[in-house]
This record gives structure tokens, sequence and C-alpha cells, in this order.
């Protein structure tokens, strides 16, 4: 592809050098530049790019896109420059790649809790029929079958670009992806095109990035704001911002609930720790999830399928055929009758989610144990609050680490138990170590009980400082039920 090729749908400011250069591979990190490279030089929250320009012109790369010219160029090397790289950056990915989303359909499900459970059940329903088709999620990203490891919910634009054109050279027909806030503010989804929307709910969460709510739910918008004209956009009406989500979309517009009028409406008949039986769209489906926020996620998922056409019978035959997703309300049950549930819930609103369901299902006939932490390195602000949504819907709350990242574990704990009052710390104990938290909790817990271990759901790993060690909170509850 020449580079005249690359920028034909995004116009530069200038060009130096030869506009018939042929360019061989696009890169925003300079590390992974080979010769015939264009290496975009961005402006991001942790680097500039632009200071790495010299390292990826020595490594071979015949283009570099800026903002600003270095003030001694190298001959034979080209220089294109956009007021603002970050803008274009996904444009001439997707250009490079072949435009992957015109050759599939792209759906996106966005929204502070659910995206996971969501987008991955969509996929596991189309490749159950024997669809190709492809995932972009925070567990990991798959190719019709293979998987393609992930370090965090939307990658960048080049990354992402070249995932998704080898899901459309491969045949897939269709591509699932989470859609953080992140990706939508840094432009990392720019140029894509997408068939349809989903909207989950909006809580708070990555105040450390956006810094208000309101910077936080924009963005979010600003996903239903490209959807095109022909697109779906599925948005819960049990939100208050699932309409706002939609106010300025060109999409069709559905709605689904399971407490309100709507187009796809839910509601539970019965549930236990094994599944629920659900009366969805007027029909009566087993579903093997457990608690409200899973009927709404199901009923997104529902919803999303009529609307790319298929049947309402057969749509429920495929929900009622699917599981929870790795690390999303998972039951682990010891020999002794005591029950563990190991949820990704890492926002006080998931955890009170979570929380609710299982002492709905417990009925009082148990004790509810929770195992939780909070991120180091993340916003501050909700630690206190996901202490004190455990100790109000827990019997017993032991205070852990998550992935502390470069903080002091021991500070994180500190934050989270100064949301709790003296009657909550009756109730709450301490212990920096995780494994050693799990299973005390495991060791305590009795007959009937169960443990919520929290935050960490799918992760096989804890980061401390600043260093990856393998964890996994499945294992370390099989260990302590003597079950390995």
């Amino acid at each position: 592809m020449t580079l005249s090729e690359l920028t034909c749908n995004c116009k530069p400011l200038d060009i130096i050098g030869n506009a018939g250069v042929e360019v061989t591979g696009i890169e925003i990190d300079s590390r992974a530049v080979k010769p015939g490279t264009a290496f975009i030089a961005m402006r991001g929250t942790q680097t500039d790019g632009h200071r790495y320009i010299d390292k990826a012109v020595e490594l071979g790369a015949s283009v570099i896109v800026c903002e600003t010219v270095p003030e001694t160029k190298v001959s034979g090397v080209t220089y294109v420059t956009y007021n603002n790289t970050e803008d274009v950056a996904g444009m001439l990915a997707t250009t490079f790649y072949g435009n992957p989303t015109t050759r599939m359909k792209l759906v996106g499900v966005t929204g502070t809790n659910g995206k996971t459970t969501i987008a991955t059940t969509l996929y596991n329903i189309f490749r159950r029929m024997g669809v190709k088709c492809g995932l972009c999620s925070t567990v990991c990203n798959y190719i019709d079958g293979k998987a393609v490891p992930t370090e965090c919910t939307t990658p960048d634009p080049v990354t992402l670009n070249r995932l998704l054109g080898r899901m459309a050279d491969e045949g897939c027909e269709y591509a699932f992806m989470e859609v953080s806030s992140h990706s939508v503010a840094q432009k990392r989804i720019a140029g894509l095109r997408f068939a349809g929307g989903i909207f989950t709910n909006l809580t708070r969460d990555h105040l450390d990035y956006h810094g208000t709510f309101e910077n936080y739910r924009d963005a979010k918008k600003g996903f239903f704001d490209m959807l095109p004209k022909g697109a779906f956009a599925v948005t819960n009406a049990d939100d208050r911002n699932g309409m706002v989500m939609t106010q300025n979309t060109a999409a069709t517009v559905k709605t689904y609930s399971i407490r309100e009028k709507a187009d796809f409406h839910a509601r539970i008949m019965e549930e236990s720790f094994d599944g629920m039986n659900v009366c969805m769209d007027g029909m009566e489906v087993f579903l093997q999830f457990v608690g409200r926020f899973n009927v709404q996620n199901l009923l997104a998922v529902y919803g999303a399928l009529r609307m790319m056409g298929m049947e309402r019978q057969e749509a429920l035959v495929q929900l009622s055929a699917m599981r929870p997703v790795n690390g999303r309300f998972e039951t682990i049950r010891s020999d002794r009758g005591v029950t563990a549930i190991v949820d990704y819930a890492h926002t006080p609103d998931a955890l009170n989610n979570v929380l609710a369901t299982i002492n709905e299902v417990l009925a009082g006939n148990g004790l509810c144990w929770t195992v939780c932490g909070a991120g180091g390195n993340r916003d501050k602000g909700k630690r206190p609050l996901m202490a004190r949504e455990a100790a109000m819907q827990s019997d017993r709350v032991i205070i852990t680490s998550d992935n502390p990242r470069n903080e002091e574990p021991q500070d994180i704990i500190n934050d989270m138990l100064a949301g709790l009052s003296a009657e909550d710390m009756k109730k709450t104990i301490a212990i920096a170590d995780r494994r050693e938290a799990i299973r005390t909790a495991c060791m305590m817990a009795g007959k009937g009980d169960v443990i919520l271990v929290a935050g960490k759901g799918h992760e096989d790993y804890q980061i401390i400082k600043g260093v990856k060690h393998h964890f996994d909170d499945h294992e370390v509850i099989r260990e302590a039920f003597g079950m390995e």
C-alpha cells in the first residue's frame, strides 16, 4: 500500500517526502517498527510518541506520522503531519488493514458492568450455530475459536484493526466487541463501522481517568453517537442513562427491561444457584445463570439476536444452552456444603448486584461471606464504597489485596476500611495476603454458607510492585476445599 492510499480517507496537513512510498506495516509502538513501517507518534497519557521518532527511524520506519516534524529530518524518510495524530490513528489503521468492518458485521457492547457476559454469550451462540465469528473481550480475544490473548478491554487502534483484519480475512461473518470508555475517549474505535451497539448500565468507574462521572457518561454516549443509519442500538430502560445514550444516535433504538414496559421484557419466576426460570418476551425459559443483573445481560443478548434477524423461539433455545462466562458468578461447591462464588465484581454497583443475588437465593438459610479488595493506581474514591457495599450485604467480610500494582496493599486496605462504621468493623477483618484471606473464609464458613470472592474473576495473576505473579482465585478455593 502506498502512503497516498493509506491517507486517502484522512487528508494530512503536509507530506514532506515521497507520497508514493510503499508502506508495509503500521505501528504506534516504536519497539515493533520494522523496515517499511509507518510509525504514528501519538501523545498518550503515559508518554509522548514523538520522543521515539528517532528510535523508529533507526529500526527502519519509512514514514513518520506526527504532529511536530523533528528539527533534523532523515533522508529517505517521509514525514506526514496532522493536527492530532490520535484523531487519525484509527482511520489509518483500518485503511491499512483493508477496512475489515465493511467485510463483516461488528457489534459493540458498552457500559460499566455486563460487557464481557453479553459479548461472549453472543459469540458463543453464533459459534454454536456454526457461524464464523470473532470476539474482542476483557478475558480473551478469539478468531473463530482461536485464542488471541488480551491485555485490556479494547486494544489500541493498530492492534484492534490488525485483529479485526485477521477476523475478516479468515471469513468471520460477525465480530462482538467490548467497547470501553477509554477506547471512545482515545478514539481507538475511530474508522470502524458498527452494525449494532448495546448499552448495559452506568455506575461509578474509571474516574481516575475521566475525572468526572459526566465525562465518563459522555464517553459511553459517544459510541452511540457514531453508530450509522441502518445500525441498531439496544439500550437498558432500567438504567437512568439508558435513553441518554441513544438520544443522538442515527441507529434504530430498541429498549429492554425487567421492570418497565419495553421492546424486550423479562421477569424471574424461580431461581437457585443452578439457574433461573425466566419469562422472557412472553415465553418461559430456563437460564443457567443467576441474578437479576444476568437476566438484564441475557435480555440484552436476546434483543441483539432479534435485531440481527433471529426468530424468538430460536433465540430462547440458544440462550437456554449458554453457561456463565469464566469468572462471572462461577460456583464451586465443597463436599461439606459450602458454596464459593468467583466473580469479577470490581465496582460498588457490581458488588451490590452480586451480593443481592446471593442473599435472595440464600434467603437467610446460611451466612454470606465476602472476600474483596480494590485495585492499586486506580480510582481511590470507590475503595470505601466497595467496603461499605460488602458490609451492608454480608454477614462476614474479609478485606484483602486485589491488584495492588505499585501501591502498598495495606494503604489500599486502609482506604477501604475508612468506609466502614464501628458496627461494620465488628464483622470485618483485614488480611493483606489474598491467598490467606480466601483460605480463611473457606475454613471458617459452615455448611450452607456462601463465600463471594470478588474482584479478579477470570484473571490468573496479581500485579504487585509492578510485577505480574500467577494467581487464580479458582485454584486457591479448590485447594482450600481439598479438591486438588
